[in-house]
Order: structure tokens, then C-alpha cells, then sequence
């Protein structure tokens, strides 16, 4: 039985054009290649989550100022791929016509449903509801200097299904990171003040 824990491809997948862009595809095959991580074929099923946490910490290792655009930018195209083709149109529907805190709970139901695709190993919980936290407890793809909370990817991907289904202007804040020593990635989601036009 294969007991590899594996992650949703999409968290390679969407590297690929990003680097395209930021790096050039020569560098882009360089980096998977140092890694050691396949470039998935687009209808590519669970990936190991080795692979993923290994190509994540290249990314950082070998353009560290670019990394969290470049990862930020991924998780934006994962959350895009997961709106697309992962949440039914009639589910999107339900969610947007509630109330802000029922859509926001029914949206953390499914997330929670379907963690096992972005947190691999790690383990994924709701800490509180106001405001909206979710951690990941032992994060296999916190992969940050240790300076600073940096899982861009998960946050960007909490923002883009947050800000599209529940609140336009959420925002997504990382209060903890495994990257920097703390038990569990935190992060806190919140609609945001309307800025003064």
C-alpha cells in the first residue's frame, strides 16, 4: 500500500509559468532539475509531498527576494484552478447568497473537507472563527528562512477562495509559522476596511 503523503499538483503545477515568467524557462528546468522534481504532466493526480516541499524551498533558496511573489502568484493560480474545476457552480452560488459569516463557514467546512490536497502530512484545523483562523500543524511546505511567517502559497490560496466567494476585500495574515520554530502556520482571515476613495 503506498502510504507516500502526497499534496495536489496543483502546488507545482501553477510554479511553472510563474517561474516561466520570472526566471525564463531555462532557469525554470535548471531549478526543478537541482530539486530533483519531474515537471508534472497537466492531469497529473496527488504528488509526493517530498517533491513539493523540496521545489518550494528551491524557489526560496535560489531567488529568495523573488520568492514571495513567485509563490504568492502560484497559490492566486491554485486557488483560480480550484474555483474553476473543483467547486461546483451551484456550491459557489449558495455561499455567495449567505450572509458573510454563514458563507464564510460553509467555505471552511469544504476547505476542511478537502485538506489532505494542500496540507499533505500536515494538520489542518479551524483555531477560531473570529477571526477566521486556520493553521496547519506541521506544515511540510513551510519552507521560509525562519525569520518571518512565509507560507505565501497556502495564504494566497485562503485569499483568493475567501475574497471571491465570501468577503471581496479579505485579507490573508500568517501570525505563526513551522518555519520559524512555532508548532503550527496561522493564518488569520479577515474582510478588510474599505479604503477611502
Amino acid at each position: 500500500m503506498d502510504r507516500v503523503a502526497r499534496i495536489g499538483p496543483n502546488a507545482l503545477l501553477q510554479l511553472v509559468p510563474v517561474l516561466d515568467r520570472a526566471l525564463g524557462v531555462a532557469e525554470r528546468t535548471a531549478l526543478f532539475a537541482r530539486a530533483d522534481v519531474p515537471v508534472p504532466p497537466p492531469d497529473a493526480g496527488m504528488w509526493p509531498e517530498a517533491e513539493v516541499a523540496r521545489l518550494h524551498r528551491a524557489v526560496v533558496q535560489a531567488a529568495p527576494d523573488l520568492a514571495p511573489g513567485v509563490l504568492r502568484a502560484a497559490g492566486l493560480g491554485t486557488a483560480d484552478y480550484i474555483l474553476a474545476n473543483r467547486i461546483p457552480r451551484a456550491a459557489k452560488a449558495v455561499i455567495r447568497a449567505l450572509p458573510a459569516p454563514l458563507g464564510a463557514r460553509a467555505l471552511t467546512m469544504a476547505i476542511a473537507k478537502h485538506s489532505w490536497t494542500f496540507a499533505g502530512s500536515g494538520r489542518f484545523s479551524v483555531a477560531a472563527r473570529a477571526p477566521l483562523t486556520l493553521t496547519i500543524a506541521a506544515n511540510p511546505l513551510a519552507c521560509g528562512a525562519g525569520r518571518a511567517p512565509s507560507c505565501h502559497w497556502h495564504a494566497a490560496v485562503f485569499e483568493r477562495l475567501y475574497s471571491t466567494l465570501v468577503w471581496p476585500t479579505a485579507q490573508v495574515l500568517e501570525t505563526a509559522c513551522c518555519a520559524c520554530g512555532d508548532a503550527a502556520c496561522r493564518f488569520e482571515i479577515a474582510p478588510r476596511a474599505e479604503l477611502p476613495s
